[in-house]
Parts: structure tokens; sequence; C-alpha cells
């Protein structure tokens, strides 16, 4: 398959040697929280898998084995939920968009994937949701 027919979600496309892009990423994060517009949603948790891939920039430095100088992956497991306790959000997307900002306060990271599934809502599927991919505005 040519290299620009490859499906953005293909987590090998955000790592990239020729560029010094490094991808961090987090599988399968499940967090409680209260997000959807139906009244029953903007009273009970529900149960939200998400998945984050990012793109960083390895920069011209030797990592030297510090967790200072990496993209860490507990700082963004963090945020990510300070994001799901801040309160209801009505849109999965919202929570996407929310989640991608965060991870762009590190000045490092350089494109962000977020996947939100809502595992609980349709009998017949085992997830709904919405994937994102954004890149640092220059």
């Amino acid at each position: 398959m040519p290299e620009d027919k490859v499906p953005s979600t293909m987590p090998s496309r955000i790592a990239d040697a020729g560029k010094a892009l490094r991808h961090v990423f987090i599988r399968d994060f499940m967090v409680e929280c209260l997000i959807g517009v139906y009244e029953n949603e903007k009273r009970s948790p529900q149960r939200v898998r998400i998945n984050l891939d990012l793109a960083v920039d390895e920069g011209a430095h030797p990592i030297i084995d510090d967790i200072r100088n990496v993209v860490s992956y507990e700082t963004m497991a963090n945020g990510i939920l300070a994001i799901a306790n801040e309160g209801h959000v009505n849109l999965v997307e919202s929570f996407a968009e929310r989640i991608a900002d965060m991870c762009f306060d590190d000045k490092r990271v350089d494109l962000v994937r977020v996947r939100i599934e809502k595992l609980d809502i349709l009998k017949n599927a085992g997830s709904v949701g919405v994937e994102i991919e954004r890149s640092r505005k220059v």
C-alpha cells in the first residue's frame, strides 16, 4: 500500500526516524466520567476507553536516561484523569479536543491522535466513539 494511502489509525505513521519523531502512546486507558447529551448520562458515570498517540520531537540532545528529557505517559494519563474529573461534558468530540489541547502543553508534542470510546451505549456494539488527529499549529 503506498504510504499516502495508509489509514491514519496506523500508529506506526507517527514515529519517524527521518524527522526525529518518537511515538509515545497510552493504550486502553479506562476512566469513568459524566459524558453525553441525555439526562441519564449527565447523572451516571460511564465507562470510557481512551487511546492516545503522540508524535514527539526527539530534539538534538541525547535523552541521558532522565525522565525530564522525555514526554511522560504518566503525565499524560494524569492529565486525562484531571479532564475527566472536571465535570460533565456533552460530546466525546469535546472530550477528545480537551485531551489534545492538554497534550500540546508540552512543546515537544507535534501531533496528537485521541480515540474516545463509550463502552456501554449500544447493545450490539462493543463501543462507539470518535478519533481525532491534531497537529501543532505553527
